[in-house]
């Protein structure tokens, strides 16, 4: 091949990369919330990390933090909410529902594991 065809090549795995590693697009995290008959529910999945790391969720709203585990043994399987006063191993297979009461603009929920290695962030708007 020559040399144009070797950077198409680069070129198109970067972007393929790119998109891979940024979570693809923001549809992710539109649907980790939803609101059913006025509470919100905000969905987290947790195995080799928290995903999303970022949600935005709405302030001033009775929350639930869903929290999916499926095979998850390493440390994002140990939660702690310190805000909250808040730790708990998960189970490996499962969804842990907490009640984070009706959180207010600009206070951020942070949910990190046991090692603190991963984390995950909820900003009230």
């Amino acid at each position: 091949m020559n040399k144009t065809a070797y950077i198409i090549i680069t070129l198109a795995l970067l972007v393929v990369l790119g998109i891979i590693f940024s979570g693809g697009s923001d549809s992710a995290q539109k649907q980790s919330v939803e609101i059913i008959d006025g509470i919100q529910y905000v969905r987290i999945d947790a195995g080799g990390g928290y995903s999303p790391a970022v949600t935005e969720a709405k302030a001033g709203m009775p929350t639930k933090l869903i929290v999916k585990t499926n095979g998850t043994y390493d440390c994002s399987s140990v939660l702690a909410i310190r805000s909250m006063n808040y730790q708990k191993v998960l189970p490996p297979v499962g969804e842990e529902v907490i009640d984070i009461g009706t959180p207010k603009a600009g206070e951020p929920l942070l949910g990190t594991c046991g090692m603190g290695m991963y984390s995950f962030v909820v900003n009230f708007l």
